[in-house]
């Protein structure tokens, strides 16, 4: 048991590093968890199975392609470094930048919903017009909308490529895949708790934090597979 704790370990951080970030689709999942609960929770569901169809992809095919140029592995592991350290590094100098200053003129209220028309659920999963139907359209909604981002594939293409030694069995596969899966929804579920609880309370700060902590666990990564250094003799 304690040769999978590593691959497990190793998936817990990769799903943290790609679903850390507060980029759009948080953004989207607090407002949604904000009107009501039940259809966030699926949604959240929803981003976890993107991350998580992605990783098991990458980690079918990453260790293929490693095997069949292992002379040159280091190097690989390498550029798989670069990749995922020039991804942190972009984003986290997008979050550097000074913020642009907020309109002067107040926000417009919300225009009334149209007569007859029931008010969104009060976030407990009760109310509203958001049923199982709302919830299952929640979660092929954000599906789509993750599966579109690029980045999270070439991630994780990126990442298990630089791996495919440790993960050469179905057992080390399979419990890297159970550690994204687990994390990612972990964290996507969390983001649902506060957006329902804190609403409009998160602070621009806060969310600022949590994307520069996901990107530095993802130059993190990046600097633990990039070592040892190929051979330059």
């Amino acid at each position: 048991m304690s040769e999978l704790f590593s691959p497990a370990l190793s998936g817990a951080v990769a799903g943290l590093g790609v679903a850390m970030p507060m980029g759009a689709m948080s953004v989207l999942l607090l407002q949604e968890a904000m009107r009501h609960r039940r259809t966030a929770v699926a949604a959240a569901a929803g981003i976890a199975a993107v991350d998580l169809g992605y990783a098991a992809l990458a980690t079918a095919v990453g260790p293929w392609v490693a095997s069949r140029v292992s002379p040159v592995e280091a190097w690989i592991r390498l550029f798989a470094a670069a990749v995922l350290l020039s991804i942190a590094a972009h984003a986290l100098h997008r979050s550097a930048r000074p913020a642009r200053p907020a309109s002067s003129t107040p926000p417009a209220p919300p225009a009334p919903p149209p007569p007859g028309d029931r008010p969104p659920g009060d976030g407990t999963g009760s109310g509203g017009g958001a049923g199982g139907a709302g919830a299952v359209r929640a979660f092929g909604r954000y599906v789509g909308l993750t599966a579109v981002n690029p980045t999270t594939a070439l991630y994780f293409a990126a990442l298990t490529t630089a791996q495919a030694s440790a993960l050469t069995t179905p057992a080390t596969a399979g419990a890297f895949l159970v550690g994204v899966a687990a994390a990612s929804l972990l964290w996507q579920q969390t983001l649902v708790a506060l957006g329902a609880f804190a609403g409009r309370r998160i602070s621009p700060a806060a969310r600022a934090w949590t994307f520069r902590l996901g990107y530095g666990l993802v130059a993190a990564y990046a600097l633990k597979i990039a070592f040892p250094l190929p051979d330059l003799a």
